[in-house]
């Protein structure tokens, strides 16, 4: 809901700043979504009165202008709006002033001088309007200040309220909130009361009673249509982001924004009565105001006119009984509708109405005769008008009304863990128009009408908690503490080796921990598995001993639904039996993973290509750079009976061995009847936790030096024991290793490979030399060439 802040403060006098007002909404539950400041740079800008015109000659769509300025100032201005006529006033932004961008300069156009600019609201930033000059009202003082007279400077404060309060769908509503949060008393709004000149009457029958309890009208006659709005509603219209669109229109408009209470206008002469409120009945049409024709059944609230639908209650009117151009009496309406009649009805409808927005949350069953009086005096004012007696149908049984609470002092203590004064609470309650009364044990309040959101005890603690202040309660930890566990930084997390397959493209599978016996003796795991005493079935009657079995029949699953790419991983529980007699069953954590498919999801800026042995173990490689010292595993060669022996690898670290990565056997795979090659790996999760605490080390300000070299080695030599050769005899110096070629052929021999590597040297506290990168080279060379059988290429 957006406000007014000048018509906030008319309403409710507070001595703070705009940030200091915006802050206590915030705090007492209404969220400042936005702010948008109007009417600043408005200096130099003053109300003129044209007072001749006449063509420009040397431009047809120009006219020139003399401009009564104010102090019998008379200006000559080149304007090009099509409203420009003599006895118009608009705002003229004299020589200096500032509009927008372009600042105001006496200036000739088309060899015609002019001294000013004659605005549009749109160049003022007042509102979207760029079709002409802003009209002034004809009583506009000439020569007086355009800010001065509009009211401005002023802020538009867009609120998101929530949908208990109802009661702040309002200035009104939301003034008696700010007073009580800055402990001032609202101003009363007076309303005049029109005595009734005519006695102009029709009946009303209430027969949903339970729906509208409340129902009240009142009959205007000999209205001018031609009147326009006030300048004052129109802008605090605007600000409130309602458009003006005619005098009956927009004193509704002002009304509910002003009130809460919405109201509707119907052209009296189109009545003939009773009226009616009544539910539809099934199969009943109606046009509305929107020109659309709709079909109820009996969930709708209906007006009706002699029993024929004329409005649809509490959401739109309808189009027989508009308002025109034409009319000259008015039947005003304003009833009470009950929220459930009329929550979800416009949305049924695929609308939402100003109206059903207030309604349907619940808007004060005592508004009704207030508002109508308050509507008939502005629009007698402006259109002039008689009007009748206040028309009333009312079932009283059916109001709502407002029970008193107990308020228990002890309960306030309890929930809010502070101690409030009796005095602070009474003035809180008192503020909020409450009235109370004191008990033994604290007090007993009813609320306001308006109130629907105060129902129950806590409802009175909450908004002693709000106007208190929520920054006067203390941030206590509750009782009952549990103990946090405190994260070593010296293991990688469990949660880390996730999200780092996820962020690979592994989706993370659960799979049973039971397995069938078969199938581990399939897979030669069935070493030291446990059976259950009581399986639920024979695909059930062991506990897994490796997690890979589950996960390819899950891959297995996704292939026979036409995934043809499948990256899965799972982290999870394995278990053996204990090693020796009495000794308890041992439980391994593990994380394991499966590929097959692409390498990549399929796009158009990458060739396709299927995943292999290399992909896998760089996902691998990705999980142990999180332990910081990814030079302490090394892959050796292995083939265990599930792999395939070309391409598969044993995991080290140091001497234990960490786990497994390759491609699954072909025979394993093309029992379970995949036809290509699928990789997988396992890794014992305790074995890859471990790693050194994190330090800080500044990075070297001194320039790297690097040196590539191509050595020859037997082809059984790894490229691990080559790094691990260079890296000793290199030492801190040596910053980076990397391979970038590799190749074997006719022209070096059999049973050896040529494998290009490039070793990035770098000091952290002096440039390197020349000297210093040959030595480094030298002594890796020597130590591969004793260690590893290498010989310089070339």
């Amino acid at each position: 809901m957006k406000i007014s802040e000048n018509w906030l403060r008319e309403r409710v006098a507070i001595d703070a700043d705009e940030a200091t007002l915006v802050e206590r909404l915030n705090m007492i539950g209404h969220e400042v979504e936005s702010i948008e400041r109007v009417g600043e740079g408005l200096a130099g800008i003053v109300v003129a009165e044209i007072v001749e015109c006449a063509k420009h000659p040397e431009a047809d769509r120009l006219q020139v202008c003399r401009v009564d300025a104010g102090g019998g100032e008379m200006l000559q201005i080149v304007c090009g709006a099509p409203n420009a006529r003599p006895g118009l006033k608009a705002p003229l932004a004299r020589i200096g002033a500032q509009v927008g961008e372009l600042t105001i300069k006496a200036a000739k156009l088309r060899g015609v001088e002019s001294s000013g600019m004659l605005c549009s609201a749109k160049e003022l930033a007042l509102d979207a309007d760029a079709s002409g000059l802003l009209e002034l009202p004809a009583d506009a003082p000439v020569g007086k200040a355009l800010a001065d007279y509009l009211g401005l400077p002023d802020s538009v404060i867009d609120l998101g309220l929530t949908p208990n309060r109802a009661d702040c769908l309002s200035i009104v509503g939301v003034a008696n909130d700010v007073g009580a949060a800055f402990g001032t008393a609202p101003k009363l709004l007076t309303v005049e009361s029109v005595a009734p000149a005519t006695s102009r009457h029709i009946d009303v029958n209430l027969l949903a009673p339970v729906d509208c309890p409340r129902y009240c009208g009142r009959f205007i006659d000999g209205i001018d249509m031609a009147a326009t709005s006030p300048l004052w509603m129109t802008e605090r219209l605007r600000r409130c982001g309602l458009r003006s669109i005619s005098l009956l229109v927009d004193v509704t408009n002002y009304v509910m924004l002003e009130l809460g209470q919405p109201l509707h206008a119907f052209d009296a002469d189109t009545l003939h009565g009773p009226i009616g409120v009544r539910r539809a009945r099934a199969g009943e049409k109606l046009k509305l105001l929107d020109e659309r024709e709709i079909e109820l059944d009996p969930e709708f609230l209906l007006i009706t006119d002699a029993d024929a639908p004329v409005a649809l209650g509490g959401v739109m009117g309808g189009y027989s009984t508009r308002v025109t151009t034409t009319t000259k009496n008015v039947f005003l309406e304003a009833a009470h509708f009950a929220p459930p009649a009329i929550a979800g009805r416009a949305r049924k409808l695929g609308m939402q109405t100003d109206a059903a927005h207030r309604f349907e949350r619940g808007v004060d069953a005592e508004l009704p005769r207030r508002a109508l009086e308050r509507a008939v005096k502005l629009i007698v004012d402006a259109a002039g008008g008689k009007a009748g007696p206040i028309i009333e149908a009312v079932s009283p049984e059916h109001l709502p009304r407002r029970s008193a609470i107990h308020l228990r002092r002890a309960r306030i203590g309890r929930l809010l863990g502070i101690e409030v004064a009796d005095g602070d609470v009474e003035r809180i309650l008192s503020a909020l128009g409450l009235a109370f009364e004191k008990t033994s044990d604290g007090w007993s309040a009813t609320p306001p009408s308006p109130r629907f959101d105060l129902a129950i005890e806590v409802d009175l603690i909450e908004e002693i908690a709000r106007i208190h202040g929520y920054e006067k309660i203390p941030t206590q930890a509750p009782r009952g503490e549990l103990a946090v566990p405190r994260l070593r930084e010296d293991r990688v997390d469990v949660a880390a080796l996730r999200s780092q397959l996820a962020a690979r493209g592994y989706n993370e599978a659960v799979t049973y921990a039971f397995v069938g016996a078969d199938l581990l003796k399939a897979w030669d795991l069935d070493a030291r598995a446990i059976p259950l005493a009581n399986p639920l079935s024979a695909d059930m009657a062991v506990m897994r001993t490796s997690l890979l079995p589950g996960l390819l029949n899950a891959l297995l699953v996704n292939r026979n639904r036409q995934q043809e790419r499948v990256r899965l991983f799972e982290a999870g529980k394995v278990f053996f039996s204990a090693a020796g007699t009495g000794e308890a069953p041992v439980e391994v954590a593990r994380i394991a993973g499966v590929v097959v498919g692409s390498a990549a999801a399929e796009q158009w800026g990458a060739k396709k290509r299927r995943a292999d042995f290399f992909d896998v173990k760089g996902d691998v490689e990705s999980l142990l750079a999180l332990t910081q010292v990814p030079a302490e595993f090394h892959f050796e060669a292995a083939a265990e009976s599930w792999l395939h022996p070309g391409q598969s690898a044993r995991l080290h670290r140091g001497e234990h061995v960490v786990g497994h990565v390759g491609a699954l056997h072909p025979e394993r795979a093309r029992a379970l009847g995949v036809e290509e090659d699928v990789y997988v790996f396992e890794l014992d999760v305790a074995e890859i936790q471990s790693r050194p605490v994190p330090r800080a080390q500044p990075v070297s300000r001194f320039p790297s030096v690097r040196r590539d070299i191509a050595v020859v080695v037997p082809e059984a030599v790894s490229f691990a024991q080559i790094e691990a050769c260079v890296r000793a005899a290199a030492g801190e110096g040596l910053a980076e290793l990397l391979v970038f070629d590799q190749y074997s052929g006719e022209n070096l021999g059999f049973g050896v490979k040529s494998l290009a590597i490039g070793l990035i040297l770098q000091n952290s506290y002096r440039t390197l030399t020349d000297a210093d990168a040959d030595k480094t080279v030298a002594e890796a060379v020597a130590a591969l060439t004793a260690e590893c059988q290498a010989k310089l290429r070339g």
